[in-house]
């Protein structure tokens, strides 16, 4: 298996904290994620911004789109995000628009943002449509009620896996968790927090990085 990349979430109030955070550790991440709140904050120029500083890094835009996909894409994509993220309530037909709009541009891509409320039937229906990715989303919320990683969640990232989907893994990630997912071909691990408010963010990083690298080659 191909080893996993790791994104680091800003989901900062202020881009200036979100250039400064990655710029801490950028040595040992592979993927720039303007996180949902940035993006809310901020706008679309956190993205442009945030690929500025971060060329040579892959640049999502976890806007969650869930209307107006055509309208939403094109802002994220012209503003130099590489990926962007459509919430998996989202009718087929936004996602359909996304996927087109991508097409348009070089190297573009989509990420499904999967929440614990969706179906089999609609993860048949977005393979269906050629979505590539998927996200696999321990909510913020739900971490603070105390939901751990569990069996179940394990079950659902390997389907997906065996779909054929590049799956992303992201909730709260900590060096501990990783060993959790070691059978199973994930794209991307995506660390918050853990890595933003370490005392030491960059050794932060680097610990997920050789954890990672301990179970995939």
């Amino acid at each position: 298996m191909s080893k996993p990349m790791l994104q680091i979430a800003l989901d900062n109030l202020s881009v200036a904290d979100a250039v400064a955070a990655a710029k801490k550790v950028e040595d040992y991440i592979d993927v720039v994620e303007v996180g949902t709140i940035l993006l809310a904050a901020e706008g679309k120029s956190a993205i442009k911004v945030i690929k500025d500083n971060f060329k040579n890094k892959i640049v999502v835009a976890d806007g969650k789109i869930a209307d107006a996909g055509l309208v939403f894409s094109k802002m994220f994509f012209e503003s130099g995000a590489d990926f962007t993220t459509i919430i998996c309530a989202a009718e087929n037909s936004t996602i359909k628009q996304v996927l087109e709009n991508a097409k348009n541009y070089n190297n573009k891509d989509v990420q499904i943002e999967m929440t614990s409320h969706f179906s089999w039937d609609q993860v048949e229906d977005w393979r269906k449509m050629g979505v590539n990715q998927v996200v696999w989303h321990r909510s913020r919320d739900a971490q603070s009620d105390g939901q751990k990683w569990d069996a179940k969640n394990i079950e659902a990232i390997k389907k997906l896996a065996a779909y054929g989907f590049k799956v992303t893994v992201t909730g709260g990630i900590e060096k501990e968790d990783i060993k959790l997912f070691k059978d199973i071909p994930i794209y991307i691990f995506i660390a918050g927090r853990s890595i933003r408010d370490a005392a030491d963010p960059k050794l932060a990083a680097k610990e997920l990085k050789d954890e990672i690298a301990k179970y995939w080659s």
